[in-house]
């Protein structure tokens, strides 16, 4: 009695999961050889290839930048090159060029003139020691320049972090030339820096001598021509500031005293204007100045005034004009007021000679002043030209000292070889090579020979593009699983296998009959439950059993069907509709003389049928194979015959050609109730698989499903999943019971799980 076994998970495909963890380690499992193959292959050549190099040894050497070296002259004397302690000290751009000084083609032209290294073919074909040199040119020696860039690239300069200090490391397969060549390095390199800053002290000493000479020339002629100037000028050794305050005090003097002249003459001419105001009928009104400064005049004026008042006295006592009295009165006052005339023409005529010489005193001052001017502004030009030479002077003395001076520092500079670079550890003699590191590189190969060996599975499990697993069949084709049928194994003669076979009678299409408690059989009456549980109600009575393409098993599962059915009590019709290359008439020993073929062209009412050893299945074979089967299954007369068929029978399972060679299984999916589509395992590849599909779909048929077949359960894709389900003894059956093969299992027509 056969137990229902549940169904088994579905887990999703491998092109859904992607990068799954458990999909890499099932692929890994599938293509474990060609990984390890690949990881061993590259491991192998990585070893080798490491254990051929060259051993490479490297020494090095630490150089320190000092950024206070020694000053002799102090630090007042500056250095024509900058040996530390300067500005561009605190920029990392200094250490950065010294840095590529150092591996410089500069220095190592000169390593490779001084060793002779550009003759050197050991040197050159980096041989170790001992090595006899290789043939060719190289072995005859290069030119300097290609000897300098084959030193230049084993030369390394790193600096050490947070320090003035760099190393040096130089590369060489003979460690004793590494140590040579580097210390010639570090040597010629400390020598140049030094020798650098004494060519530029030398240049610049030569140019500042050379200017001084010039300079000094220059001072000699600018002193010359002042000394020719002053000489011309008649100018003293006397400051122009003293001489031009000299004739400012003069002109302040002579304006001084011409401005008191000035006022002297309107003094003057304003008396004798006042003066020029006496008249002569009346000389006694004259001005109070005059009065005031002529004691005289101010007596004639009161003996006049005086004279008259005697007259007007006379004339007031009745004395006329004609009295003694009056006339010897008269006669004073004329008297009085002639010599009152008289005295004031004299004071006009003394104000007219003071007038004139008033104006005259003016005129010279003014003539002096005017001269005391000019000479001024003559002084002024002599001042700027003798200031423009002696200016000239002066620059030429200040610039002949200062590069006086600085030609003696120069001087003094150049004679001492003070250096800010020195070579703080001398290259050593490496113990050991740096090249190649076998542990490491064979770890590397090993590790890049798991990652390829690991792309390698992985691209062979991308490749096959076959259907492998029940889920391939679900998510990658879109379309209902079956089962699948377990792949029968035949004992191979003279060997023992570890696993018992099945024991059939030499037809492996009716194991399900001669082997009814196998993991086979048990596999076929899933399938079986499975369509019963498609249609219910309706259940499919005829089936078409096809292939995407040949060589699949389709005529082993549509046997597999009919036999499963017939063991649950059906009548059931196999009909062999593959008139391409029919093989059921060989399954069951029958005669091709007459079949299907035959009734259709003989329109036969009733065609031959076949009794089978299996109890309710009957055979219908193919008959003759007609030149056109493609048109004869789309006659009329296959639909008739289908029809009587289908109401003499419970089941008629329909074996055809493959779906993508012919159009045969096309044409008979149409006619059936469902079709159901047998790929094999690990053969079948998804397109043709999913061309096959769509040719049916395309035409309207039904397909209930595909049944997966060939499934080699001791792979490791199913190991974990599915060989369980098959088991019960091993799903290799023992020898079958002859009283029992003819029986129907009890309980097997519906009570099992599909796989």
């Amino acid at each position: 009695m056969s137990t229902t076994t549940p169904a088994p998970p579905v887990e999703p495909s491998e092109r859904d999961r992607g990068l799954d963890p458990l999909v890499i380690l099932r692929v890994l499992r599938k293509h474990w050889i060609a990984a390890v193959g690949v990881a061993l292959a590259v491991t192998l050549a990585v070893a080798f290839y490491t254990l051929g190099q060259t051993r490479i040894y490297e020494s090095s050497a630490s150089i320190h930048f000092d950024p206070n070296p020694p000053r002799p002259l102090g630090g007042k004397v500056e250095t024509i090159v900058e040996m530390g302690s300067g500005a561009v000290w605190d920029t990392r751009e200094y250490y950065e060029t010294q840095y590529q000084v150092i591996a410089s083609m500069k220095v190592a032209l000169d390593v490779v003139g001084d060793l002779g290294l550009h003759r050197d073919a050991a040197f050159l074909q980096n041989l170790p020691k001992g090595a006899p040199p290789r043939g060719g040119p190289v072995a005859q020696g290069v030119t300097e320049e290609l000897a300098a860039e084959a030193l230049r690239s084993r030369l390394k300069v790193d600096p050490v972090k947070n320090s003035r200090l760099a190393l040096v490391r130089y590369q060489d397969a003979d460690p004793d030339r590494a140590v040579r060549v580097l210390s010639a390095v570090v040597d010629t390199y400390v020598k140049q820096n030094i020798d650098d800053a004494l060519n530029s002290t030398t240049n610049a000493a030569d140019w500042l001598h050379d200017q001084l000479d010039k300079l000094k020339g220059d001072l000699e002629t600018s002193e010359r021509a002042l000394h020719e100037y002053k000489e011309s000028k008649n100018i003293l050794s006397v400051a122009f500031d003293d001489k031009s305050n000299m004739l400012r005090e003069q002109m302040v003097q002579l304006n001084t005293t011409l401005t008191t002249i000035q006022a002297k003459r309107e003094e003057i001419s304003a008396r004798r204007a006042e003066l020029a105001k006496v008249r002569a009928e009346d000389p006694g009104v004259l001005p109070a100045s005059e009065l005031l400064q002529s004691s005289l005049l101010q007596n004639l004026r009161a003996g006049y005034l005086e004279a008259l008042r005697a007259r007007n006295a006379l004339a007031g006592a009745g004395k006329g004009t004609n009295h003694p009295e009056f006339q010897a009165a008269s006669a004073k006052a004329e008297i009085s007021r002639s010599a009152l005339i008289d005295e004031v023409r004299n004071i006009q005529g003394a104000l007219d000679r003071d007038l004139a010489a008033v104006k005259r005193q003016e005129a010279g001052l003014k003539g002096l002043f005017e001269s005391a001017k000019k000479e001024a502004l003559e002084l002024n030009l002599l001042e700027i030209e003798y200031n423009r030479l002696r200016r000239t002077k002066d620059n030429n003395e200040k610039l002949f000292a200062m590069l006086l001076e600085r030609t003696k520092e120069t001087d003094i500079t150049r004679v001492l070889r003070v250096n800010n670079i020195r070579v703080l550890d001398r290259p050593r003699m490496p113990r050991a090579p740096v090249k190649p590191n076998v542990l490491t590189n064979i770890g590397a190969g090993l590790a890049l020979g798991i990652l390829l060996g690991i792309a390698a599975a992985m691209g062979l499990g991308a490749a096959d593009r076959t259907v492998k697993m029940p889920e391939d069949i679900e998510r990658g084709l879109g379309t209902t699983f079956l089962g699948l049928i377990p792949e029968i194994e035949e004992p191979k003669a003279g060997k023992r296998n570890k696993r018992r076979h099945l024991q059939t009678t030499g037809t492996p299409e009716l194991v399900v009959h001669d082997a009814p408690m196998s993991g086979i059989a048990e596999a076929s009456r899933s399938i079986r439950t499975n369509l019963l549980f498609m249609a219910p109600d309706k259940p499919f009575r005829t089936l078409l059993v096809t292939s995407a393409g040949p060589a699949e098993g389709k005529t082993t599962i549509a046997c597999c069907i009919a036999i499963v059915m017939a063991q649950a009590g059906k009548r059931v019709l196999l009909v062999d509709c593959d008139l391409r290359r029919p093989r059921v008439h060989r399954i069951f020993k029958q005669g091709t003389d007459e079949g299907l073929t035959s009734a259709l062209l003989d329109g036969a009412p009733h065609p031959r049928i076949h009794e089978s050893s299996v109890p309710n299945l009957s055979v219908l074979v193919a008959g003759p194979i007609p030149p056109n089967p493609a048109e004869l299954l789309q006659s009329e007369k296959f639909r008739n015959l289908l029809e009587r068929l289908r109401q003499d029978y419970d089941n008629v399972i329909l074996d055809s050609s493959p779906v993508v060679a012919v159009t045969d299984a096309t044409i008979l999916s149409t006619l059936v109730d469902a079709t159901v589509i047998v790929v094999r395992a690990f053969r079948t590849r998804r397109d043709l698989a999913h061309h096959a599909l769509r040719s049916l779909t395309d035409v309207g048929a039904t397909v209930a499903g595909v049944v997966l077949n060939a499934v080699n359960l001791h792979r490791h894709e199913y190991k974990y999943s599915y060989q369980y389900y098959y088991r019960r003894e091993g799903y290799y059956a023992e020898p079958p019971n002859p009283t029992s093969a003819n029986k129907q299992p009890p309980g097997d027509a519906g009570t099992h799980a599909s796989a």
